[in-house]
């Protein structure tokens, strides 16, 4: 049988129905505020940082955190062994501007990574010559 033209079947309409509605990957803005208090161990620091960081289904990232009271020598996103402990670097932030922090243009989570991000275990902290390990820290909560 042959369909009159322009006629679309079910099945290509489906397709096209579900292609249409499912759109980009879905993303979570993090606001952030960043104090000593929440190191780990606190730090006690006039300095404070806010910002906002976009955690994406795919595991893109990206944002950035401005930063007062501090002299800030380097900032990171760290993944946590657990809530409320220390870890190692994932994505490290540059300075794009003075107490600008932003993240690299591409970054993206692994899917550990983006497990971490979905329990909670994600955190940015901004480091100074006086707390190498870290100044002012907020952690990133889904």
């Amino acid at each position: 049988m042959r369909l009159p033209r322009g006629f679309v079947s079910a099945a290509a309409w489906s397709a096209l129905s579900l292609a249409l509605l499912s759109g980009p990957a879905a993303a979570t803005d993090v606001a952030l505020s960043l104090s000593g208090d929440h190191e780990v161990p606190p730090v006690a620091s006039p300095a404070k940082g806010s910002g906002t960081i976009t955690i994406g289904d795919d595991g893109s990232v990206s944002g950035s955190v401005t930063t007062t009271g501090i002299a800030g020598t380097m900032a990171h996103i760290h993944m946590a062994p657990s809530k409320g402990t220390n870890g190692p670097v994932i994505v490290p932030l540059t300075e794009s501007a003075p107490g600008v922090w932003s993240v690299p243009a591409g970054a993206k989570l692994s899917p550990e990574q983006l497990e971490a991000f979905k329990a909670g275990r994600l955190y940015v902290n901004v480091h100074s010559a006086e707390h190498k390990p870290g100044e002012i820290r907020a952690d990133l909560q889904p």
